[in-house]
């Protein structure tokens, strides 16, 4: 079965219901079948607010902290005290904390301005993001 949206005030559409998850679709977006021809909100097609709640789900699931290491708390320490590696300590890192502390005094406090933007970096990213690139990395150095 094929489903039009409107997106923007635009239809959009045949589309397959994969593709319409594609947008960021809620409960009350107008949706319409071929079939059918008549607007309803999401809702009340069941196949497709069951396929709206997996995806849901998978976004949670995403966004859980499985390591217990927390990006914004370590974006903060990135962006307030990265000059002294606070950020690489706190995951546990010391190596890369030492080469921090090393750099920061090598370029008299100018890697400061790399370890803001790496925090910045940090706090953008979706904690399994965070996982992948700086916990579960097993580089000592990881930048960006």
């Amino acid at each position: 079965m094929n489903y039009f949206i409107t997106y923007n005030g635009q239809t959009i559409g045949p589309m397959t219901k994969e593709q319409l998850f594609s947008y960021p679709v809620t409960p009350d977006t107008p949706v319409c079948t071929e079939a059918n021809q008549q607007w309803k909100p999401l809702y009340t097609h069941p196949d497709l607010m069951e396929m709206l709640h997996n995806a849901a789900n998978a976004r949670a699931i995403e966004e859980m902290n499985t390591t217990g290491k927390d990006k914004t708390l370590c974006g903060i320490l990135a962006i307030l005290l990265g000059g002294f590696g606070a950020h690489y300590f706190y995951l546990g890192k010391v190596g890369g904390a030492l080469i921090c502390i090393l750099l920061s005094l090598v370029t008299c406090g100018l890697w400061g301005v790399v370890t803001l933007v790496q925090g910045i970096v940090m706090l953008t990213m979706t904690q399994m993001q965070f996982e992948q690139k700086y916990v579960r990395n097993t580089a000592t150095f990881p930048l960006f």
